[in-house]
């Protein structure tokens, strides 16, 4: 079983910035595909980022790629998502996620464990 628990989320100015924080428990870390997901209100939970368990591979929605960097430290059980020039239409409540399931079906495959995730609102 692994815990994740969320942090960084916040208020933030369009066009600002701002870094997301996962860790998950346990000493696993490193077997697991990490995943960034978010809902924005009224709307379906979306895929955002992840990355692979050595941190070599990285995978971005439309959406955000260019704008957002997801990378982990597996010395120190963490991964974060790095945004900038964010906008209003990036206001969401954002998921850590954990996969056991290979890389090639992060984008297909449900992760096994979330966090309660954390809310970024981008308005001015």
């Amino acid at each position: 079983q692994v815990q994740l628990v969320e942090s960084g989320g916040g208020l933030v100015q369009p066009g600002g910035s701002l870094r997301l924080s996962c860790a998950p428990s346990g000493r696993t870390f490193s077997s697991y595909v990490m995943v960034w997901f978010r809902q924005a209100p009224g709307k379906e939970r979306e895929f955002v980022a992840a990355i692979s368990r050595s941190g070599s591979s990285t995978t971005y929605a439309d959406s955000v790629k260019g704008r957002v960097t997801i990378s982990r430290d597996n010395a120190k059980n963490l991964v974060h998502l790095q945004m900038s020039s964010l906008k209003p239409e990036d206001t969401a409540v954002y998921y850590c996620a954990a996969s056991t399931r290979p890389w090639l079906e992060v984008l297909t495959s449900r992760p096994d464990y979330w966090g309660q995730g954390t809310q970024v609102t981008v308005s001015s």
